[in-house]
């Protein structure tokens, strides 16, 4: 009896919510729009975030970007190593998860949540050595000491890749936080699972509420208004269809945003410095000596 009634129990739906400012609010629209797996199955029910919520958004995230970008770089650091364990703690859901969305096999699946967690704890390390290497001490015929550093850009807006639902996202978002920039994302719009259960690692880490903010729902309507919103910073394209990275282009140069399109992005090649450096800004510093 008991094995029967087990067997006939029905699973629990769930709908996701987004990620503001450190919180689980709906999306203020109320609306939901129904998640699917690679085979067509119902997984849930998904937050299809508004323009008011992008509004929300970016008002966290520029709340937030003082006091994370005046985190020690050895800091945030160490928060996004945390992110990594954490990540690795939960390995198991993430892995069942990444397979529904993407149609991958179980080996597949884990073979990319894994890499999700290494690609943290790379870019945990790069955030107190990146002003090291792209830095520099200035040769000057005076007397003036001179030199330059990276300093983060501010909100970033980035459009998660959408055909891999968690590396490629953490490979967008990670060089964004490691350098001091306060983010918005659009999750992919088909695969969010893998993204909204990322945001209750993030609010769970030493993270603090508005760096990382994350939005599901239609890339179509939701990007063009991070685009042109005026207190955002910088935008990351990657997950744009070819065809709109124009329009979007259009729309962030009213007050002169920094856009980042790659043409082409290989997830599990070695990352190198094009995305950390990405969305920094060269400040150059001069001092006379002798005074």
């Amino acid at each position: 009896m008991a094995e029967s009634a087990a067997s006939d129990r029905v699973a629990v739906r769930k709908t996701y919510k987004l990620y503001v400012g450190g919180a689980f609010p709906r999306s203020e629209s109320g609306r939901s729009y129904p998640v699917h797996a690679a085979d067509g199955t119902l997984l849930a029910h998904a937050a299809q975030a508004s323009r008011k919520d992008v509004r929300d958004a970016v008002v966290a995230a520029r709340a937030a970007f003082g006091t994370w970008s005046g985190a020690t770089a050895y800091n945030r650091g160490q928060v996004l190593y945390r992110v990594a364990e954490m990540l690795e703690g939960r390995r198991t859901q993430f892995a069942a998860e990444v397979a529904l969305a993407e149609g991958l096999t179980a080996d597949a699946a884990g073979a990319q949540v894994d890499a999700a967690i290494d690609r943290w704890v790379h870019y945990a390390g790069w955030a107190d050595k990146h002003a090291q290497v792209v830095g520099s001490t200035n040769p000057v015929a005076g007397s003036y000491f001179s030199f330059s550093l990276p300093e983060p850009t501010g909100v970033v807006g980035v459009l998660a890749p959408q055909d891999s639902s968690l590396l490629g996202l953490v490979s967008v978002l990670a060089p964004v936080i490691a350098t001091g920039n306060a983010a918005v994302v659009l999750a992919a719009q088909d695969r969010p699972l893998p993204a909204v259960s990322l945001a209750e690692v993030l609010a769970t880490s030493d993270l603090p509420g508005g760096v990382v903010n994350l939005l599901t729902g239609f890339t179509a309507e939701l990007a063009p208004w991070l685009a042109s919103h005026k207190d955002v910073n910088a935008l990351d394209v990657t997950g744009a269809a070819a065809e709109a990275r124009a329009e979007l282009r259009a729309a962030g140069a009213e007050n002169v945003k920094r856009v980042y399109a790659p043409r082409t992005q290989d997830w599990a090649a070695e990352p190198g410095l094009a995305r950390l450096n990405a969305f920094v800004e060269t400040k150059t510093v001069w001092h006379p000596i002798g005074v």
